[in-house]
């Protein structure tokens, strides 16, 4: 493989074991590839303010990555929200047997979203190009998702109003942020409460990652 990324696949490779994950050498091929194509679209599509490769490693794959240790009881998951498909393009990859639905409003973003999809084979992984208030759980992939996450989406209060009626019985909301948002937190919806704060580390980011887990109260 060659592109802009192919000098950065060590770095790859070393944050993907840093975070404990242990990934087949086609796996972080593909993760290559989407990086890629990110970084071919959005030059005309404006998918994501970040241009560098090396941060495209660090601040997209592996910050995507980082919260995968934390869905293993999520066998169908609902990304709001997901931009250039971050988090939801990169943990279809890697796990084949995650159903994932991605929702995104943006008709352009959900046009490089299902090219993705096709150039990388990601049979488990669909785009629904709706605001998240119009998706009805039903009409999801195997219907309500055991978990729904997003990535700097909007403020707690509006991830669970907008999207807590896609929330499968049992299941949660997964926020992931940057600093720690006590502020949001209490000012969440009432039946609805923060059960798991997890601070991360994202490998060669030197900024504050925290996932909070957000279930019915």
């Amino acid at each position: 493989m060659s592109g802009r990324l192919q000098p950065h696949a060590v770095q790859l490779a070393e944050g993907v074991a840093a975070l404990g994950l242990a990934l087949p050498q086609e796996t972080l091929g593909r993760l290559l590839a989407f990086g890629e194509l990110l970084l071919k679209w959005n030059k005309v599509y404006n998918l994501t303010a970040i241009r560098n490769p090396q941060e495209l490693i660090t601040h997209h794959l592996l910050d995507s990555l980082a919260v995968l240790p934390h869905l293993a009881a999520v066998d169908r998951l609902a990304d709001i929200g997901s931009g250039g498909g971050l988090p939801g393009v990169v943990l279809a990859i890697v796990r084949p047997g995650l159903v994932v639905s991605s929702i995104e409003t943006v008709g352009k973003k959900a046009s490089f979203q299902q090219q993705a999809k096709i150039e990388l084979g990601l049979g488990n992984f669909s785009v629904v190009n709706k605001r998240v208030e119009q998706v009805q759980a039903a009409s999801l992939p195997g219907a309500a998702a055991e978990g729904v996450v997003s990535r700097a989406f909007s403020s707690l209060a509006d991830f669970v109003s907008l999207s807590g009626h896609l929330v499968a019985e049992g299941g949660a909301l997964y926020a992931m942020k940057g600093v720690n948002p006590a502020g949001e937190v209490a000012a969440l919806p009432a039946g609805w409460a923060v059960a798991e704060t997890h601070a991360l580390v994202v490998p060669g980011l030197d900024a504050e990652r925290h996932l909070l887990v957000i279930r019915r109260a």
